[in-house]
């Protein structure tokens, strides 16, 4: 089997760890392996069986590379991307610089797998919330054409990193003990028993980035820019685990039990939805697991055609570190790098 030369750029983070577990759990083909980021140079990182040192990225840092995996923030992806691509080294962003970049694939692999056969040697990963949306609604839309979606998302305090972690669980651990809480940086207050509606910057027309993101990325994904999409993204107090409910509106008539039939065994979906034994996705149990987990479908009664369902994802793996290394796999099956 062939083998490949891999750079993890942002190595140490949330999701640079989650890249490190699930290389080794999927047993990626990797010849020769390199850690970058920004803090704790020298550092070294067991891996596997060999010891990895973390070192700084600089203009050499991808030659001889094959495939880089880039979390460290849109501003250093903008920076070091076309860099690392120029050296020859195909780049899988997990940040927002390259999203909406009309010569850049946005791909789910399990969506749109074809759209990786278009790179110019970078190929964006969408945003964690986006991936776990448009994965289950894919299928509808091919059975019955969405016309609208409407989402409100709950999203994990670790989609915004390590620091955000640690500060919900100390003021966790403070409020139980009915202390005040010490110290509110990540956010713009105590998140921790709360649930603050915003989700990266505001607009000017009133919507967060965030927001805005999941319209444009949906659309750009499902290759169809009809699609109407508004949503309202909100963080609240887990750790791992995003949350969405989705209401669509569909041109054809397709009924909640055709939802469940249709999406029950699809690659990367579980299906859990017996109200009767209140059987229905929740993060606690998301947390961990490939799979994007969908249930409570229904009708919506309030339109002729129109389906609610609560979807549910870890967001650093599938939302971010296994479909960026899902994305690689693609590249290599389709004989792409």
């Amino acid at each position: 089997m062939k083998k490949y030369n891999v750079v993890i750029l942002g190595a140490l983070g949330a999701v640079g760890n989650e890249f490190r577990k699930i290389l080794l759990e999927r047993k990626f083909p990797i010849d020769k392996i390199r850690f970058l980021d920004l803090t704790d140079i020298g550092k070294r990182i067991e891996f596997g069986d060999r010891t990895v040192t973390v070192e700084a990225p600089d203009n050499d840092s991808f030659k001889g590379y094959d495939i880089a995996l880039f979390s460290a923030g849109a501003d250093v992806s903008l920076q070091t991307a076309k860099i690392a691509a120029d050296s020859g080294c195909i780049v899988i962003d997990n940040s927002s610089a390259w999203r909406m970049d009309p010569e850049v694939p946005l791909v789910v692999p399990e969506v749109n797998p074809d759209d990786v056969e278009w790179h110019k040697g970078i190929i964006a990963n969408p945003n964690c919330s986006t991936i776990q949306m448009v994965l289950p609604l894919k299928y509808i839309h091919d059975i019955a054409k969405i016309k609208r979606i409407v989402v409100s998302t709950y999203q994990a305090v670790s989609g915004t990193g390590i620091k955000a972690i640690d500060e919900c669980k100390n003021q966790a651990l403070e409020v139980s003990q009915g202390k005040p809480v010490s110290q509110i940086d990540v956010y713009p207050y105590q998140i921790a028993f709360n649930a603050i509606p915003q989700i990266d910057d505001f607009t000017e027309n009133g919507y967060t980035k965030e927001e805005i993101k999941m319209v444009n990325e949906t659309r750009k994904i499902m290759g169809d820019n009809s699609i109407r999409l508004t949503s309202t993204t909100v963080r609240i107090p887990v750790i791992y685990g995003h949350s969405e409910s989705v209401n669509i509106e569909t041109e054809k008539k397709i009924t909640a039990k055709e939802v469940k039939d249709l999406l029950k065994g699809k690659p990367g979906i579980t299906l859990v939805d017996n109200p009767a034994k209140r059987e229905y996705p929740m993060p606690i149990d998301a947390a961990g697991h490939n799979d994007v987990f969908v249930g409570r479908i229904r009708d919506d009664e309030s339109i002729d055609n129109g389906i609610n369902m609560w979807i549910v994802s870890d967001n650093i793996r599938k939302g971010a570190a296994l479909n960026t290394i899902q994305i690689a796999e693609l590249l290599i099956r389709k004989n792409l790098v």
